[in-house]
């Protein structure tokens, strides 16, 4: 089941969450960082992320007559997510393997029951984790995000992300990955995006193999 899964994922996950609009064909006089140049007339306002053979995906239409800070916040929620689901892909697998922390060594646990096992024997786990998940968020609003003290009354009024903000990149790049040249690292940014993508729709694929089956995805389907 799982392995059929996969494969069906990796042709969807190719898919991009952005397709064009009937905007009027204009190319805005805004440069954002890593080369990128807003255009009306482009996807997704140019943004990277399509990949062939399915190129731009929207069938649900999502960006439709969406202005340029909206695809902003749309691909800034897509890539946020898609960061985390791959992270989520590998703890996921990892940890039904491998935990040595908390006293579970040895113990089989199903991924979908991690948290709830580390939650029994350090209670205050959760705790930490939220304040470490808030301080950052905390920091990727101060990057990327206008005040909310300068969108007017009720801070409801203007873009809610900075111009010159380009939607995931906050900076942490501790390895010095991130390309510098334009073009490489829109190719960069379209590899994560797919990646991501894939990731979100294959944990969604474990947890409910997992909570129809009750067994573990390696040993279920690979005997590891």
């Amino acid at each position: 089941m799982f392995r059929a899964s996969v494969i069906s994922l990796a042709l969807f996950g190719s898919a991009s969450a952005f397709a064009p609009s009937a905007r009027s064909a204009t190319v805005t006089s805004l440069k954002v960082a890593n080369g990128w140049a807003p255009d009306e007339s482009e996807f997704a306002y140019g943004l990277p992320g399509a990949l062939a053979p399915v190129g731009n995906f929207d069938p649900l239409g999502f960006t439709e007559g969406k202005s340029l800070d909206d695809v902003k916040r749309l691909r800034e929620a897509e890539v946020t997510h898609g960061r985390v689901a791959m992270l989520a892909a590998l703890g996921f697998l990892v940890g039904e393997n491998f935990h040595p922390l908390f006293g579970l060594d040895g113990k089989e646990i199903l991924g979908i029951d991690s948290l709830t096992e580390v939650r029994f024997v350090f209670p205050a786990f959760f705790e930490l984790l939220a304040v470490g998940i808030a301080a950052v968020e905390v920091n990727r609003a101060i990057v990327g995000w206008v005040s909310p003290s300068d969108r007017g009354i009720g801070g409801a009024e203007g873009n809610t992300l900075r111009d010159d903000y380009y939607p995931g990149d906050i900076g942490f790049d501790p390895l010095g990955l991130k390309p510098t040249d334009a073009d490489e690292f829109a190719l960069i940014q379209t590899k994560e995006l797919q990646n991501g993508r894939l990731a979100m729709l294959a944990v969604a694929g474990m947890v409910a193999q997992e909570l129809v089956d009750g067994k573990p995805i390696l040993l279920n389907d690979f005997g590891i």
